[in-house]
C-alpha cells in the first residue's frame, strides 16, 4: 500500500444519514469522501501520515454529502484536525476545517511524560482524585501544529463540580500550550450478584403516570412497571430508555433509579425529593421530542439511545452539568437559600444539548469554540422551552430565571437579547481596535466560555426576533432598554426571520459546518452557508444572517 493510500485508511464509526433517504449506504458515502480527500490534498490539509475515522454522515435531498472525520497523524490523535468534507458525486464543493496546514513534524518527544505531568501539576496545584495520565497527541489548534503530551488531571472545583482538565504540554519545549476542561465523571456501580445463579432478566410493561413537579406544574410521565421487582420505575421506553436516578446527595456513583409504588410521582414541593425528578424527566422528554420533531434527530446521538439524569447531586450544589463519559447529566439541589434545584426546562435542555454538540461538531470547551458550545446549549435550551410552551414556564430568552427563590428582572443565569445585563458578558464581538463593553478582543478570546457565549446568543435572538426589546425589559421597566441597546451598529430596524428558521440555520451550521475549533468568524461563514443551503443563496434569510452578524460585531 502506498503512503498516500495509507493516509486515507479509515475506521468506520458511522452516524446516521441525514435529511433525505440516500440510495448509497453510509459506508459507501464515507468511502467516496475519502476519495475526495485523496484527490484534494490542499483544502483537506492531507499529509502522508494522516488517517481518518468517520464520525458522521449527512446526505441532503439534492445528493450533497457531508462527511465528518476525525484525524490521526502517525497514529496520534490530532487535536483540532477534524474536518467535514462537503461533496456531490465525488466532487469537492468545500471543506469545513481549521487546521492551518498539512502536518509535518517528528513524533518523538524530547520531554518525557513524567516531566509533562509534573509541569501540568504545577498549573493544577490542587488535590486530584486519581493519578494523572498522559498520552502523545498532535496539537493543531494554532497556526503551528506541535507534538504535545495530553496530560489529564481529575478532581473537583470548590463547589463540587467535577473537573477533567486536559493540559497540552509541548513535547519539545515543555511549555503548556493549551488546556481544556471536559466534564466527564462517574462510572456505573457494580450490578453483579456475589453468589448463586444470575436471576432471569426483568420484565417491563410501559406505563403512564401523573407527575407533580417543582416548576412545570402537573405533567404526564412515561414510566414502566418492573414485573420482577413489582414496582414502577422512572424510565421512559418510548424515548430510548431515558431514566432518572437519585444521587442521594452524593457524587461518586450514578445514583439509584427513582421508583414509586403507585405510579404517582412527587408532590409539587421540596418535601418529596421525587418532585425534582419529575422536572428532570419532563425536561428530558420535551428535549427528546423537540429534536425529533424539529430536526428528525432520534435522540442525543441520533442513535435512538436515551441518556439518564441524576438528581440530588451533592449537598448545597448550585449547578448542573452534562457528563459525556456516562452519557448523563447531574442536577444540584441549589444552595438552599437563593437558588432552588436546577431542573427548570431551559437548564435541562441546555445541558442535554451539550450531548448533541459532543456527538456532532464536538466544539472544544475553551476560547471561542467553547463560547459557541455554551451558546448552542443556550439556544436549543431556549427553543426547547418555546417548544414545550408550558404556561407554568412561559417561554422567553432569559436563561434559568425560575430557579431563583425570589424572582426579579435581574435574577437569571444569562439573557440572550442583552448579554451584558449580567455585568460581565460582552454584547458584541470586539474588533482588533474596538472593545465591547470594555472587553478587548484578546480578553474576549480568554474569557470563561459562559460569558463569551453571549455574542452568539445575541446573534440568535436578533436573527429570530429582530431589534425588538422583550416587554419585561422595555422602556419604563427597571431595565429600560430600547432597540438601540440591542444592536452594536445602530441598525434599530433590524428585522427577525422567526424562531423556526433561525434554529434550523443554527442546527445545520452545527451539524454540517462547525468543527471542533470553530471561531466566531468561522461561525459567521457556517451560518451563511447553512442559510444558503436551506433557503437559497441571496435569499432574504441569508441576507438576514449577514445583517445580524453585522449588528453584533464591533466596528
Amino acid at each position: 500500500m502506498s503512503s498516500l493510500a495509507k493516509a486515507i485508511s479509515v475506521a468506520m464509526l458511522f452516524g446516521a444519514v441525514g435529511q433525505a433517504a440516500a440510495a448509497d449506504s453510509a459506508t459507501t458515502v464515507a468511502t467516496r469522501a475519502l476519495g475526495v480527500i485523496r484527490n484534494n490534498p490542499v483544502p483537506t490539509r492531507l499529509s502522508a501520515s494522516d488517517a481518518f475515522a468517520t464520525r458522521d454522515v449527512i446526505v441532503d435531498r439534492d445528493g450533497t454529502e457531508h462527511v465528518r472525520f476525525s484525524r490521526t497523524y502517525a497514529g496520534l490523535p490530532v487535536i483540532g484536525g477534524d474536518l467535514v468534507v462537503h461533496s456531490k458525486a465525488g466532487v469537492l464543493k468545500r471543506t469545513s476545517i481549521t487546521q492551518a496546514k498539512p502536518l509535518n513534524l517528528s513524533t518523538t518527544p524530547v520531554i518525557t511524560a513524567a516531566a509533562a505531568i509534573a509541569t501540568a501539576g504545577k498549573a493544577w496545584a490542587a488535590a486530584y482524585d486519581v493519578a494523572p495520565t498522559s498520552r502523545l497527541v498532535v496539537h493543531a489548534r494554532t497556526a503551528t501544529p506541535k507534538l504535545a503530551h495530553d496530560v489529564l488531571y481529575v478532581g473537583a472545583a470548590k463547589d463540587g463540580t467535577p473537573i477533567r482538565m486536559h493540559f497540552y504540554v509541548d513535547a519539545v519545549t515543555g511549555a503548556i500550550i493549551d488546556k481544556t476542561n471536559a466534564i466527564k465523571t462517574g462510572t456505573l456501580p457494580g450490578t453483579g450478584y456475589p453468589t448463586g445463579n444470575t436471576p432471569p432478566p426483568p420484565s417491563f410493561v410501559p406505563a403512564v403516570g401523573p407527575g407533580y413537579s417543582l416548576f412545570a406544574g402537573n405533567v404526564t410521565l412515561n414510566t414502566q412497571f418492573n414485573n420482577t421487582r413489582r414496582i414502577y420505575e422512572l424510565k421512559d421506553s418510548t424515548r430510548g430508555n431515558t431514566s432518572i436516578t437519585d444521587m442521594g446527595n452524593g457524587y461518586r456513583t450514578n445514583g439509584t433509579l427513582v421508583v414509586d409504588a403507585d405510579n404517582r410521582w412527587g408532590n409539587g414541593a421540596l418535601t418529596d425529593r421525587v418532585s425534582t425528578a419529575v422536572d428532570a424527566a419532563y425536561g428530558f422528554s420535551k428535549t427528546w421530542d423537540f429534536y425529533k420533531n424539529a430536526f428528525n434527530r432520534n435522540g442525543i446521538r441520533n442513535d435512538g439511545v436515551g441518556a439518564f439524569g441524576a438528581v440530588h447531586y451533592r449537598i448545597g450544589y448550585a449547578n448542573a452539568f452534562w457528563n459525556d463519559d456516562c452519557f448523563c447529566m447531574s442536577f444540584g439541589d441549589g444552595d438552599g437559600t437563593t437558588v432552588r434545584p436546577l431542573v427548570s426546562i431551559d437548564i435541562v435542555g441546555h445541558e442535554v444539548s451539550h450531548g448533541v454538540t459532543a456527538s456532532t461538531a464536538d466544539l472544544i470547551y475553551n476560547s471561542e469554540s467553547g463560547g459557541l458550545n455554551e451558546a448552542t446549549s443556550d439556544i436549543f435550551g431556549t427553543m426547547i422551552e418555546f417548544y414545550a410552551n408550558n404556561a407554568k414556564q412561559p417561554p422567553n430568552y432569559v436563561i434559568g430565571e425560575q430557579i431563583f427563590t425570589t424572582p426579579a428582572w435581574n435574577k437569571f443565569i444569562r439573557t440572550m437579547f442583552k448579554p451584558h445585563l449580567d455585568g460581565i458578558s460582552p454584547d458584541c464581538l470586539p474588533s482588533a481596535t474596538t472593545p465591547s463593553n470594555g472587553i478587548t478582543l484578546g480578553n474576549f478570546k480568554a474569557m470563561d466560555v459562559h460569558y463569551s457565549s453571549g455574542v452568539a446568543n445575541h446573534f440568535f435572538y436578533l436573527l429570530a426576533e429582530g431589534a425588538v426589546v422583550p416587554a419585561d425589559y422595555a422602556a419604563g421597566t427597571p431595565a429600560n432598554l430600547g432597540p438601540s441597546d440591542l444592536v452594536c451598529n445602530g441598525n434599530v430596524g433590524l428585522a427577525g426571520i422567526g424562531r423556526d428558521k433561525a434554529m434550523q440555520i443554527w442546527y445545520r451550521a452545527l451539524t454540517v459546518y462547525f468543527t471542533s475549533n470553530t471561531t466566531y468568524p468561522d461561525a459567521r461563514v457556517a451560518t451563511m452557508n447553512a442559510a444558503g443551503d436551506l433557503y437559497g443563496v441571496g435569499s432574504a434569510e441569508q441576507l438576514a444572517v449577514d445583517a445580524t452578524w453585522n449588528a453584533v460585531y464591533m466596528p
